[in-house]
């Protein structure tokens, strides 16, 4: 992997990446929980720079996980040069988790991190990191809590570290994710309150899946019972009508009785709003 000449970076950027090194460095050996996405590969990417073998990557594979998501994390870690682990997590088999309270994603992490523990006890690991960054802090984000009762480490939040920063650094290490969209976790597709389930979860995967494999970049499959909500960026949405017969067939085959378009443009974290929003369109009647 090329690694482009430090002084490509500005003063406040390189003084950032140094501290993050060195702090890195003082701990020793770490377990990072590593999904693969922008901020955890980032810091995979300095970590195995800096610890070499002793820093361990760690995926958890369940059915809220995108199975892509899951895929392209594998190929990363390799291409980082990690040492990867898998775990199995079964955050669905809490009942906490799965009735989808507004705090659920507290008790997924509180799932992850517990397996985390037990992990990096039987490699004698003292250091779990995660990949929270400065800019998340302004977010909701219950699973923040559940990082604080396991002494989760987040050093790209502690050293100030923006997604902005994140991006660019990874651009400056070429890593294929500097441009990555978000990609939360497939039960962040379904309402509060209404109960998560392997089949909701599976039909939001095949969905978003199947609308990837049309070219759509940024979008969301919002699961609401029988409907499909799409949400798309507003200069996608024609390219979602240009389709509407294929995706409207799919998407039934899928198990979904009405799909819709929302006429309002994609924003990652939508559902934490309390109101589905009221401009929706069903495909199947624009003619």
């Amino acid at each position: 992997m090329k690694i482009k000449l430090q002084q490509d970076l500005d003063t406040e950027l390189r003084s950032k990446l140094e501290a993050l090194k060195q702090e890195i460095k003082s701990m020793g050996k770490v377990l990072i929980a590593f999904s693969g996405g922008v901020d955890s590969t980032f810091l995979t990417k300095v970590a195995v720079d800096v610890l070499s073998n002793n820093a361990f990557a760690v995926t958890a594979h369940s059915p809220s996980v995108p199975e892509k998501d899951f895929r392209d994390a594998v190929n990363l870690a390799k291409l980082i040069g990690a040492n990867h682990k898998i775990i199995e997590t079964k955050e669905l088999s809490n009942e906490n988790y799965k009735s989808n309270p507004n705090n659920r994603c507290y008790f997924c992490k509180e799932e992850l991190y517990t397996k985390l523990t037990d992990l990096a006890n039987e490699l004698n690991i003292q250091s779990i990191l995660d990949g929270t960054n400065y800019d998340d802090i302004q977010d909701y984000r219950p699973g923040m809590k559940a990082a604080s009762e396991h002494n989760i480490r987040s050093p790209l939040k502690e050293l100030g570290f923006t997604k902005q920063d994140i991006r660019h650094l990874s651009k400056f290490y070429d890593l294929p994710t500097h441009d990555k969209p978000s990609s939360p976790c497939l039960s962040s597709r379904v309402p509060y309150g209404k109960e998560i389930t392997t089949q909701k979860l599976s039909m939001i995967d095949l969905a978003e899946s199947f609308l990837e494999n049309l070219g759509l970049r940024e979008f969301r499959v919002r699961h609401h019972d029988d409907i499909a909500r799409i949400e798309v960026k507003a200069e996608d949405i024609m390219q979602i009508i240009s389709n509407r017969d294929l995706i409207d067939k799919r998407l039934k085959e899928i198990g979904f009785k009405f799909i819709t378009i929302d006429l309002k443009e994609f924003k990652s974290g939508s559902l934490n709003n309390a109101m589905i929003k009221e401009s929706i369109v069903r495909l199947s009647e624009i003619r």
